[in-house]
């Protein structure tokens, strides 16, 4: 990558799209926060990413899940998730941090 390309790539297209890179064949992807679940930002999105949000679920937070320590659970909270993100096109979800209380390393 050209020093344009990686500061391209680093800083992204807008507050939640990476800029693409047709040059090696990358996609302009979506990312979105989500903590407790997918928060998407509804119709074009603003500078600072702080616009209504699409409806989705808002799923225990990570502590609570983790301190069941129910690992199916876990995984179809993930499933469903999964399928939230891939219907609203979503590539990254920024989230959520399993384990936050159990490690310092806050799971990642």
């Amino acid at each position: 990558m050209s020093l344009e390309e990686k500061a391209a790539f680093c800083s992204g297209r807008d507050f939640w799209h990476m800029e693409a890179n047709e040059r090696l064949g990358m996609a302009s992807i979506m990312l979105t926060d989500g903590p407790h679940g997918l928060r998407k930002q509804m119709g074009d999105t603003d500078h600072v990413g702080i616009g209504n949000s699409v409806p989705a679920t808002c799923f225990p937070t990570a502590c609570a899940l983790a301190s069941s320590w129910d690992r199916d659970l876990l995984r179809e909270v993930g499933v469903a998730l999964g399928e939230q993100c891939a219907a609203e096109n979503v590539a990254v979800l920024l989230g959520p941090g399993m384990n936050i209380k159990r490690h310092p390393l806050c799971g990642r």
